[in-house]
């Protein structure tokens, strides 16, 4: 009973001739296309996963899932463009012509969008020598903030107030990472003029001793408190320069904590953190007396 339905498909399709057998080939070429890109994806995914299973730094994964990141975008682009010129041939639309006038136009383009391609050349250079990692703490020009995602065509960040910033990458004339490596934790601490400065010192190293003995700040902190010393006679306080070298990421909340356990050790001992002041000098005439506005304040009184 099946086989009339059989032998009507089988004149169907035949009558269909050369258009089913293209319509098949496309259909091919496109899942062909899928799955070569889920493959490769996922075989990159596993590479990376696998290095980074074996690197012990932090830095270094990063790195690893960047790249990879951008190896399989490429091998998006890349695969679609080809499987993209596959189907147009099946069409019927001859590629040659195509191609000598991609290239014409992709040199017009070139002129037009040479901010584009910048993007590109320097977002590779960036991922090549390795510049931005997601995760890292940067400043590029006026934005800083987390990275989140690098790609040749712009850098993802956000900020502590939870923006977004995109960057393109041909406006990256100057990168600033804050936590490549190790991050140092820098501080300006003002005190009095009246305070004895080596007992000022004596406290900050022994708060500092302090930090480094607990246990959620102590494994963040990589070195003993530096003291640089008098950075700075300020207007209303003596600036004492110190820092704390950190594990990366890490200066922001050693900072903070430093700063408030330090006030508290600063009022157990009497040390003045000192508001701005001014002290006011009215000066003298040429004989050596007050000027005449201090000589009626002084009869008046």
């Amino acid at each position: 009973m099946t086989d009339p339905f059989i032998d009507i498909a089988i004149r169907w399709w035949t009558s269909l001739g050369s258009a089913a057998a293209s319509l098949t080939r496309i259909v091919f070429i496109v899942v062909g296309a899928w799955l070569l890109v889920v493959v490769l994806q996922r075989a990159v995914r596993s590479l990376r996963e696998r290095i980074a299973s074996r690197l012990d730094d932090r830095e270094s994964a990063q790195r690893a899932e960047t790249l990879g990141r951008v190896v399989r975008y490429l091998i998006a682009v890349v695969v679609s463009l080809v499987a993209g010129m596959l189907v147009l041939a099946e069409l019927g639309v001859s590629v040659a012509p195509i191609l000598g006038a991609a290239g014409v136009v992709g040199l017009a383009v070139g002129f037009g969008a040479q901010s584009l391609v910048k993007d590109f050349f320097t977002g590779f250079f960036i991922l090549l020598e390795n510049q931005i990692r997601q995760g890292d703490v940067v400043k590029l020009g006026e934005h800083a903030g987390s990275v989140e995602v690098v790609t040749l065509r712009y850098v993802q960040l956000r900020d502590y107030d939870g923006n977004v910033h995109y960057v393109p990458n041909s406006h990256i004339s100057t990168v600033i990472n804050m936590t490549r490596g190790f991050s140092n934790a820098v501080m300006d601490i003002g005190v009095a003029y009246r305070e004895n400065l080596d007992d000022v010192m004596g406290v900050m190293r022994e708060v500092a001793t302090q930090l480094r003995l607990d246990t959620e700040f102590g494994p963040r902190i990589t070195d003993d408190l530096e003291i640089a010393g008098v950075e700075q006679w300020a207007d209303s306080a003596v600036l004492i320069r110190c820092r704390f070298r950190c594990q990366p990421i890490q200066q922001w909340g050693v900072k903070r904590e430093y700063l408030r356990r330090l006030k508290a050790a600063f009022d157990a001992h009497g040390i003045e953190i000192p508001y701005p002041h001014m002290t006011v000098y009215a000066g003298q005439d040429r004989e050596g007396r007050a000027p005449a506005f201090e000589v009626a304040r002084s009869a008046s009184a």
